[in-house]
């Protein structure tokens, strides 16, 4: 059991940054926050292996020796995101090429090339060391490989590796030109010798091409986990493996994809936004992260698994260009947020701020100024919460499904499309943005993924899909789904070819549309809607092939014609929209479809800015309530308050920033 029945609760913890004296001192203080896992070693490989297989495990024994003395469960990291400077001048050809071909020097994280043998033998070899020593060491419950795998790679190790792969992908030469359409500006290759990994060029890239590097930089690095995994496994055979995901439209990973490879899905989340933004983009991390966690062999076969926030940043939101100090109650806010959405706890990136690195300014959980702290005292407050939400489990509660997908997110990365603006992510969030402020509990789902009880199907610029996956949806409404497209979906297959006779592709029949033209809008412009909305970013010249029009564009080239359309197919109903509303509109129109669709609101009485979510356990049910506002809010509910004890009867009365969780009756 990598947990002791308590939500976890700490972060990554540093001793190789502190003399030891300090250490005793942090496990007291971990002791007094109730902390009871934190993450050791992550950037430590210097300090373990000084030189090539030459350990020096002394000061790590004698920390997981204090931390197990202080009943704190360790997360064992294994510390391959940061070789040594040693490594590096053994191996100068191990060390990162960018798309120019520019090789990058040590002096930062990350400088490796995953696809290097060198690398990979040495990363081997230190995992093994580890195993060996602290596979049956008491504190250690779990094993984390690495951190935050994305770092890419265009050096020549790379280029062979991207060849094999192509080889095992399309199998000849005639089947890779077909995909790639290579007879576009005379790309034919005629040897796999003639492939390279997609470099900077003259003009713009082959979009097959990029996006198979995507997708084999996604494999390479999971090759690479796999290595280490496998030996850990070996080594302890009943301690759970896993690896911190790290989100952003940059990372070549595919999470989902990854997760069926893990023991447990966890998740570094920063958001940044600073305003309620932030709030928005937690509650969608903590969906995304459970979707992915339902794919993956958590505790070898849980029916409902939990995931892990690994890293968040306690009382900083670090945006570009600063770092947004949180106000009071925002971090309790945010880390129950993702208990909420099925997190097993909450752990943060840093324990001790450092007094010198990179990050030296990032927040920790026991910052600069000490113990004697805000900082400090909400991380005890923290601490003492989530002790008291052990009982909760399950599922959440969920009656839309909002589809993801990583390779089309990285083909609307081809800066050849018709506009700048286009992304998956992006419209993904819109949509769960839109939902999350109308009180729709939401699950994302990969395609492929069961429907069963779901009310309703979004798929946000889904732009490529296959054949498998348009019958995946057709089968859903058919049978009696309801299901939401927008602008983009169903544009092109799984290679990027754009399907031909009219937009949007593989999904006409089911919408009951053809669009003929797109519109894209520029920055800062508009189209109106008969509803009294607007739309951005994009706009359509879209037919009538049996459905009906919601609302038309008003004004304009469009004037009069439809922008989003609903229609029957078989048992069910498809709604079509060819623009991205404005906030206000897209919540009415999402709103709309989910009661059509007879999905209802968590918590339908909840005031705008509080925040519900459900947990289903075995014959009992948790409500959370989180007050984004500055104001007190009243919210109908019944139960036992887990954070105060208190008795609700009727109603709970939420402070400004306050919390309950609710053990419902």
């Amino acid at each position: 059991m990598w947990h002791d029945g308590r939500l976890c609760y700490g972060g990554d913890y540093n001793p190789e940054q502190w003399p030891a004296r300090v250490w005793a001192e942090d496990v007291a203080l971990m002791r007094r926050a109730r902390v009871n896992l934190v993450t050791v070693g992550v950037f430590a490989w210097s300090r373990l292996e000084p030189a090539p297989g030459r350990y020096t495990f002394d000061w790590l024994d004698q920390v997981l020796d204090l931390l197990h003395d202080g009943g704190v469960r360790v997360a064992l990291a294994t510390p391959t995101a940061s070789p040594p400077p040693w490594f590096s001048h053994a191996h100068p050809g191990a060390l990162p090429v960018t798309a120019d071909g520019v090789r990058l020097h040590h002096g930062s994280r990350d400088t490796y090339c995953a696809a290097a043998p060198a690398y990979r033998s040495a990363a081997r070899r230190i995992t093994a060391a580890l195993a060996d020593r602290y596979a049956h060491h008491p504190a250690v419950t779990l094993w984390r490989v690495h951190n935050e795998y994305g770092t890419t790679c265009h050096c020549e190790h790379t280029a062979r590796a991207f060849r094999r792969w192509l080889a095992g992908r399309y199998g000849d030469l005639a089947t890779l030109n077909d995909a790639w359409v290579t007879s576009f500006w005379s790309q034919h290759y005629s040897d796999w010798a003639q492939i390279s990994t997609p470099r900077a060029t003259q003009y713009l890239g082959n979009p097959g091409h990029l996006l198979d590097f995507r997708r084999f930089w996604s494999d390479t690095l999971l090759a690479a986990y796999a290595d280490q995994r496998d030996l850990l496994r070996a080594a302890a055979p009943q301690t759970p493996v896993t690896t911190n995901y790290v989100l952003g439209d940059w990372v070549p990973v595919d999470h989902a994809r990854w997760a069926r490879e893990l023991d447990l899905v966890a998740v570094d989340h920063y958001p940044s936004a600073v305003d309620g933004g932030a709030e928005e983009q937690t509650a969608l991390a903590g969906d995304l992260a459970r979707g992915w966690a339902r794919h993956a062999a958590v505790d070898r076969g849980t029916p409902t698994p939990p995931w892990l926030l690994m890293e968040s940043a306690p009382q900083q939101i670090h945006t570009t260009g600063r770092s947004h100090t949180k106000e009071p109650g925002r971090m309790l806010r945010h880390s129950l947020a993702h208990v909420a959405r099925g997190s097993h706890g909450a752990m943060f990136f840093q324990w001790r701020a450092p007094a010198g690195g990179a990050e030296r300014f990032h927040s920790a959980l026991v910052p600069h100024a000490g113990p004697d702290s805000r900082a400090f005292r909400e991380a005890v407050d923290l601490g003492t919460a989530l002790e008291r939400l052990s009982e909760v489990a399950g599922a959440v509660e969920a009656s839309v499904a909002l589809a993801v997908d990583a390779a089309s997110a990285w083909a609307l990365r081809h800066p050849g499309l018709p506009s700048a603006r286009l992304d998956h992510h992006e419209e993904l969030a819109a949509v769960h943005r839109a939902l999350w402020h109308a009180g729709y509990g939401c699950d994302t789902v990969v395609p492929g993924d069961p429907l069963d009880g779901y009310e309703l199907l979004v798929l946000p610029a889904l732009y490529m899909v296959a054949g498998t996956t348009a019958e995946w949806v057709r089968e859903y409404v058919h049978g009696g789904g309801h299901l939401l497209a927008t602008y983009l979906s169903g544009t092109a297959d799984e290679h990027a070819r754009v399907r031909l006779g009219g937009y949007p592709g593989a999904l006409r029949d089911v919408l009951g549309v053809r669009v003929e033209e797109f519109h894209p809008l520029a920055d800062g412009d508009q189209v109106r809607l008969g509803d009294g909305g607007t739309g951005r970013i994009w706009a359509e010249t879209v037919h009538l092939t049996g459905a009906e029009t919601v609302t038309a564009y008003v004004g304009g080239v469009l004037d009069g014609a439809p922008a989003i359309t609903r229609h029957r197919h078989g048992a069910g109903t498809a709604w079509y929209v060819s623009t991205r509303p404005d906030d206000a509109t897209y919540r009415r129109l999402l709103d709309t479809a989910a009661r059509a669709a007879g999905a209802v609101p968590v918590c339908p009485d909840a005031p705008a800015g509080v925040e519900a979510v459900r947990r289903l356990g075995d014959g009992v049910s948790w409500l959370f309530l989180l007050n984004h506002t500055d104001r007190a809010h009243r919210v109908p509910a019944r139960g036992l308050d887990l954070l105060t004890a208190a008795r609700v009867d009727e109603a709970v009365t939420l402070p400004p920033g306050g919390v309950a969780v609710l053990r419902e009756s």
